[in-house]
């Protein structure tokens, strides 16, 4: 009799676990995503740069990449000409600032195992110059490196209206 609970325990086991895609919710990498976005919030570059692997690539509704620099002098373009900015998922009565997963793919015919986290938000912003507040729904994608650190970022939404704002303030202050 042991002997038949112990095979059921181990089918029950190994029937239990998982072996295909896995999406999580509240892991490691998703809280990081959230923390990533708090220190993007408090316009916190060395806060982002830390999460950020050092041959990062971030694809800004392109499929150009553009390096850290570039992505570090559009996001101090952002504060510069926006305040506040914050982030909203979930309507008047959540409290949270974006939908955070991380999926973990495994290894398939056609692609390595990889891990991704996935974030949706509205992005809101008052333009300084204007007072005008700018709402746009995002979607943006993290794929983790082997070193624990984002290693490329797609971002998925339209900036007409941010970056307008932005080439207006900039065109402001130079004259």
């Amino acid at each position: 009799m042991k002997k038949y609970i112990l095979i059921f325990i181990s089918i029950l086991t190994v029937g239990c676990t998982s072996t295909g895609v896995q999406v999580t919710f509240d892991d490691e990498k998703s809280n990081l995503i959230r923390s990533h976005f708090q220190n993007y919030l408090a316009n916190d570059m060395d806060g982002l740069k830390s999460l950020w692997s050092s041959d990062l690539k971030v694809y800004p509704n392109s499929t150009e990449p553009v390096s850290m620099d570039e992505l570090v002098g559009m996001l101090e373009a952002q504060h510069a000409t926006f305040s506040p900015i914050t982030m909203t998922f979930g309507g008047d009565d959540s409290n949270a600032n974006a939908f955070v997963e991380t999926t973990n793919y495994p290894d398939t015919p056609v692609s390595e195992a990889s891990t991704w986290s996935q974030a949706w938000f509205t992005w809101n912003a008052t333009s300084k110059m204007t007072g005008e507040m700018i709402s746009l729904p995002g979607h943006i994608s993290f794929k983790w490196g082997d070193d624990g650190k984002i290693s490329e970022e797609y971002h998925f939404y339209d900036t007409t209206a941010m970056v307008a704002a932005i080439q207006a303030a900039a065109s402001e202050s130079e004259e």
